[in-house]
């Protein structure tokens, strides 16, 4: 059985309100912050356990690459989901960070 993938309603508009920025600020810089998005997830569905949290142990981040974004995830074991809390900005403050 694979991992699935469950999206806060609201991790989904970060993700969209991030690729739109990039994609202002350059014709296509949206699409490559999709695909670091989606081989991120990739890695995660391979290996959930391989990444760590910081400071909620329920909760663990993936960072992407190139763009300063973490992937913000928890991981149910039994029903083998990874519900994904956020996709939050590195440099912003944490309190947004994790949603249950």
């Amino acid at each position: 059985m694979s991992w699935q993938f469950l999206f806060h309603s609201l991790a989904k508009e970060d993700y969209k309100e991030a690729y739109l920025w990039y994609e202002d600020k350059l014709t296509g810089l949206g699409e490559r912050f999709g695909k670091a998005v989606r081989n991120k997830l990739d890695q995660i569905s391979n290996n959930p356990e391989a990444f760590g949290s910081r400071d909620n142990k329920k909760f663990r981040e993936a960072k992407i690459e190139f763009f300063p974004y973490l992937i913000i995830f928890k991981i149910k074991k039994r029903s083998k989901v990874i519900y994904i809390s956020s996709l939050h900005h590195a440099s912003k403050q944490t309190h947004k960070k994790y949603r249950k």
